[in-house]
């Protein structure tokens, strides 16, 4: 049986325990598709499974997973993939530049190098650090047994196969810490376009886990890519550094927009497979 593959413990990629800085109300969405049949029990639970586990999910770390491996499962991860456009890099990368001059121990999220070694090569930074994938979490990374996968995935595609496309706006530096304060995040928060159809996948998502007997995602998401991490808890000074270097970046104002992506479907992935969730519709 393949083993385990170390996973999200994102995000969200990405989820992870919100900063205490408000943010909108969200609108309410339509109802999602009509309520889908529940699995047959034995899909539930299985002998030797995993049973309710405590899990402490947090924001795009490197790969960590915070639940014990066990034979027989396989860590489940459902999220929109997310590439930064290669002109806005440049101003990001000298934001994390500055950031990394001021908080040592920051890492770039997957590739586990630390800033202060890619600051030294701004090509690096931009492309090593910022050229890569991201994923916005619609759920949490949880352990899933063998004979669940072919329902998860089935009940995901039902629910979400068909979507519009949509621009996500990413707009707002944010810090974010894990549920365990093991781990610190340099996340971009999605606050405005993109936020409601963003909601209503979570939704749909947590319906489906739901029916699995897997634990659902927050109950105020707040959807956001994570680009650099750093052990332990230290939000309050890194908060605090990227509060400065936002007021300097945009004298004193709110930047309206970092950037924008289109959205370009749903993933999830299961060991080391990936599926394809969703299709489009004009």
């Amino acid at each position: 049986m393949e083993a385990l593959i170390a996973s999200y413990g994102d995000s969200s990629s990405d989820s992870d325990s919100e900063s205490p800085a408000p943010r909108p109300e969200l609108k309410n969405s339509e109802e999602s598709s009509s309520a889908l049949p529940p699995p047959p029990l034995s899909l539930l639970n299985s002998p030797n499974s995993f049973g309710f586990l405590d899990f402490s999910p947090s924001a795009q770390p490197s790969r960590v997973r915070n639940f014990p491996h066990v034979e027989g499962n396989y860590a489940v991860h459902v999220y929109i993939p997310v590439y930064i456009p290669p002109a806005p890099r440049k101003e990001m990368a000298l934001f994390l530049n500055k950031l990394a001059s001021l908080v040592p121990g920051l890492h770039a999220v997957d590739v586990d190098v630390p800033l202060e070694i890619l600051c030294k090569d701004e090509h690096k930074l931009e492309q090593v650090a910022l050229g890569r994938e991201f994923h916005i979490s619609l759920g949490r990374t949880v352990p899933i047994r063998v004979h669940q996968i072919d329902s998860l995935v089935t009940m995901l595609r039902q629910k979400l196969q068909i979507q519009r496309r949509y621009w996500i706006d990413f707009s707002k530096w944010e810090v974010f810490v894990n549920d365990d304060h093991t781990r610190t995040f340099v996340s971009i928060e999605v606050i405005a376009a993109g936020l409601a159809e963003i909601t209503k996948q979570i939704q749909a998502v947590n319906e489906v886990y739901k029916l699995h007997n897997l634990p659902e995602f927050y109950k105020d998401p707040r959807p956001h890519i994570s680009v650099a991490w750093a052990s332990d808890d230290i939000s309050s000074s890194l908060k605090q550094a990227v509060e400065e270097e936002r007021r300097c970046t945009v004298g004193g104002s709110l930047q309206k927009c970092l950037f924008t992506s289109k959205f370009n479907g749903i993933e999830c992935r299961i060991g080391s497979k990936t599926h394809k969730i969703c299709k489009f519709s004009e």
